[in-house]
């Protein structure tokens, strides 16, 4: 969002960082080693670039920028190779301690963050069997933008009792949200790609 990264990009400078906007994160990293991305995460796709950029070599400075509600988004980034983790709904100042941190070698994140990756919750390994076909048939209609309501109606379930059902498979694969269900599950094969 054009808005949104005009306002990070005046608080960078405002501390006195160069801030460019290259069109390609990967030949800028290549000539800038050493610059610090700025990354937003709201998909698997953005999940993927995060991976790709964090497998150049030397390993570049990512500062992660997950949804606040998704700590374990935030988990998976930290996991992929980023090296800090803000929310993207933090305040200018959050950010920018998270930078200059990040530049100075530490690796900074919210708390629930932290918990998730010393519990070892948050974007790991199914803790159960590989999910049945009606399972994977669930996870790929909703990562085609179904409704629950829609996916209910679909299957001949009450809505209340597919968001149970829902729920309790979540909880045997180890996840918590359908976001990360839906990422297991590419990551795992499991839709056949």
């Amino acid at each position: 969002m054009p808005v949104f990264r005009h306002g990070v990009a005046a608080s960078l400078s405002s501390l006195g960082h160069l801030v460019e906007e290259p069109a390609n994160a990967e030949a800028w990293l290549r000539e800038c080693p050493g610059g610090v991305v700025l990354m937003t995460l709201r998909s698997a796709e953005d999940l993927d670039r995060l991976t790709a950029l964090c497998r150049l070599r030397p390993r570049p400075l990512v500062v992660a920028l997950p949804s606040a509600d998704d700590a374990s988004l935030g988990v998976r980034a930290m996991r992929a190779g980023a090296r800090s983790v803000v929310a993207r709904e933090a305040t200018v100042s959050a950010l920018q301690r998270a930078v200059s941190a990040t530049l100075d070698g530490e690796a900074v994140m919210p708390a629930e963050v932290a918990d998730l990756l010393v519990t070892g919750r948050g974007g790991r390994a199914p803790r159960g069997p590989v999910p049945s076909a009606e399972q994977i048939a669930w996870l790929r209609r909703l990562s085609d933008g179904w409704t629950v309501s829609r996916l209910a109606s679909d299957t001949g379930y009450s809505e209340r009792a597919m968001y149970r059902m829902l729920r309790a498979f979540y909880q045997r694969i180890g996840v918590n949200t359908r976001l990360e269900a839906i990422m297991l599950a590419h990551d795992k094969g499991w839709f056949g790609n």
